[in-house]
């Protein structure tokens, strides 16, 4: 009797083996893959800024971009006032809608 369920359970591993790699696959490509994809557009987004380019920030602030320095930049929000803001600070998604 107790070979009959060592065989049973021997006969459904491969199949087990399959459907876990299944499920990785999935989870790679409509989880991992399309995070990874944004991460690399959000990136190239901070590196294309540029002096002159209207931008809004995280929390909402709207403002002209004045100077770009490597991790930063500076932005002026209304005549004569400029803040300086980290460029992972500045929205890819609220910037490219107002556009």
């Amino acid at each position: 009797m107790q070979t009959i369920f060592l065989q049973a359970a021997s006969e459904g591993f491969p199949v087990q083996l399959v459907m876990f790699g299944a499920i990785i696959l999935v989870a790679y490509f409509f989880m991992i893959r399309p995070q990874q994809k944004k991460v690399k557009e959000q990136k190239k987004f901070r590196d294309e800024l540029t002096k002159g380019m209207d931008v809004i920030t995280i929390g909402g602030l709207h403002g002209k971009i004045v100077a770009v320095d490597t991790d930063t930049v500076l932005l002026e929000v209304d005549k004569g006032i400029r803040l300086t803001f980290d460029k992972a600070s500045i929205s890819m998604e609220a910037t490219t809608k107002v556009k």
